[in-house]
C-alpha cells in the first residue's frame, strides 16, 4: 500500500506540472514550492519550532487562534506555517504571527525527509483533514497533533483496503475532534487518544467579532436601509441573487464575491443595475447606488455586522464558505445545497436560523419572511449568535491538553 501511495503522489505531481502549463493557480503553487527550501533556512536554529500545516485558507482560520496563543504565551517557540493551496498561501504569506510561511512540497519520501530535517519542528499541528503520510511517518518521534478533525464513516480511513493508512495514525500523539461521531469512529479503530474539543473556528470568529472596525463610507451607502449581503459568492449564487433581489426594491445589496479579478467584477457591475465597485466608492457618490461590489479581500467578516440578511456562497459548487462569520453577528444565513459536510450548517438549519437555497424561489421566500416578520427575525438572529457563543472554548481545551503533555 505504501508503494501505491507513493506512486499516486508521483502521478499527482506529474499531473500538476502538466496542468501548470494552462492553470495559473497551479503554476503559482509549483513556483512557491521551489522557494520553500530557501525560506526554511531563515528559521532560527537556536529556537524551538511549532509547525502548523493547513491545506488552505479555511484550515488556517481553524489554526489561527492556536498560532496566536503560541506566539503570545510560548515565547520559546517560533512559528512555521505551511499551506498546500495558493488560496491559503497567497493570502497569508505575510501573516504577522508566523516567523516563516511556506508551501508544503509534494508528499514524497525525499521531500518529507528533507523538510523535517531542515525545519526540525519540536511540535506539529495538522489541521482538519490533513493526512500526508510520508510527512507523518517522518514525524514519528515528534509530538504531532490533529486539530479540529471531523470524520465520517465514508472516509477512506474506514474502508477495507485502508489498514496501512490506519496504522500510520499511531504517529499522532493526540486527536482533537469536532464531534462525538468522529470520536466514536476513532475509538472503533482503537485510537482512543482523542477528546471532543470542538471547532476552533468558533473561537476565531467570536474573538474577531469583538474587534472594532469602522466603514463610514459603507454605512453612508447603506443609509439606514435594510441590507442583503452575499459573502464569498460564486457565479451560480450571483445569478440566483440577481433575479430574487428584484422582488425587494427597497433594500440595499452588498456583494463580496469569491473571485475579485477585473473581468468578474465587471460582470457583476453589468449583472446588478445601479452598482458600483468599492474601489470607486467615496463619500460623494455612495448614496447614488443600490448595489456595492467589494473588490478586495479582508473586509468581509466585519461587513456582516452591517447587514440585515446574509447569504454565504459556494453551495452550488465545491461547498459553502464560512457561515460562522455571519452567524456570530446575529445574522440569519442562507446558502446553496452543497452544505451536508458542514456541521454548523446542519445545526443552524435544524435551529431554523439558516436556510438551504436551491433556486430563486427559495431565496425570495426566505428574504420575504425575514423582512416582514420582525419577531421571527429577532428570534432567528439571536439563535444564530447564541449558537456561536455556546460552541466556543476549543482553543482553551487544546492548549491546556497539549502543553500539559509537553511539561
Amino acid at each position: 500500500m505504501q508503494f501505491i501511495y507513493n506512486t499516486g503522489i508521483f502521478l499527482f505531481k506529474a499531473i500538476c506540472h502538466f496542468l501548470s502549463l494552462f492553470n495559473t493557480k497551479i503554476k503559482t503553487m509549483l513556483c512557491g514550492q521551489k522557494q520553500t527550501w530557501q525560506k526554511l533556512s531563515s528559521l532560527d536554529k537556536n529556537k524551538k519550532t511549532a509547525w502548523f500545516h493547513c491545506a488552505s485558507l479555511g484550515e488556517f482560520e481553524q489554526a489561527r487562534n492556536l498560532i496566536e496563543y503560541v506566539k503570545e504565551n510560548k515565547k520559546e517557540y517560533q512559528v512555521l506555517l505551511s499551506f498546500f493551496s495558493p488560496s491559503g498561501y497567497e493570502v497569508r504569506k505575510n501573516y504577522k504571527f508566523a516567523d516563516c510561511v511556506v508551501y508544503l512540497p509534494f508528499d514524497s519520501k525525499k521531500n518529507a525527509k528533507r523538510f523535517i530535517k531542515e525545519a526540525h519542528p519540536d511540535i506539529v499541528f495538522f489541521i482538519k483533514y490533513e493526512f500526508w503520510w510520508n510527512y507523518i511517518r517522518e514525524l514519528r518521534n515528534t509530538p504531532l497533533y490533529s486539530v479540529s478533525l471531523i470524520l465520517r464513516k465514508q472516509h477512506y480511513l474506514f474502508k477495507s483496503y485502508s489498514s496501512w493508512f490506519r496504522k500510520q495514525l499511531e504517529c499522532f500523539d493526540f486527536f482533537f475532534v469536532q464531534d462525538k461521531n468522529t470520536s466514536q469512529l476513532l475509538n472503533s479503530i482503537n485510537y482512543t487518544n482523542n477528546i471532543i474539543s470542538g471547532d476552533t473556528r468558533f473561537d476565531r470568529v467570536y474573538s474577531m467579532s469583538k474587534e472594532q472596525k469602522s466603514f463610514s463610507v459603507i454605512e453612508k451607502f447603506i443609509d439606514g436601509k435594510k441590507t442583503f449581503l452575499a459573502g464569498s459568492s460564486w457565479p451560480e449564487d450571483e445569478k440566483i441573487i440577481s433575479k430574487s433581489i428584484q422582488q425587494f426594491p427597497d433594500i440595499k445589496i452588498i456583494l463580496a464575491p469569491h473571485l475579485i479579478d477585473k473581468n468578474h467584477i465587471n460582470n457583476l457591475l453589468n449583472l446588478f443595475p445601479e452598482s458600483i465597485a468599492f474601489s470607486s466608492l467615496n463619500e460623494n457618490n455612495c448614496t447614488q447606488y443600490r448595489t456595492l461590489i467589494i473588490d478586495n479581500i479582508g473586509m468581509l467578516m466585519y461587513l456582516y455586522s452591517l447587514c440585515t440578511i446574509a447569504y454565504i456562497g459556494g453551495g452550488f459548487g465545491v461547498g459553502i464558505h464560512n457561515i460562522l462569520e455571519a452567524a456570530v453577528f446575529n445574522k440569519p444565513v442562507a446558502f446553496g445545497p452543497n452544505n451536508r459536510k458542514f456541521k454548523e450548517a446542519q445545526d443552524l438549519i435544524a435551529l431554523g436560523a439558516a436556510k438551504e437555497i436551491n433556486n430563486e424561489e427559495d431565496l425570495t421566500s426566505w428574504i420575504d419572511m425575514l423582512l416582514n416578520d420582525a419577531d421571527k427575525y429577532a428570534n432567528l438572529s439571536a439563535t444564530a449568535g447564541n449558537y456561536v457563543k455556546e460552541n466556543t472554548g476549543a482553543t482553551d481545551k487544546i492548549t491546556a491538553k497539549v502543553f500539559n503533555m509537553q511539561n
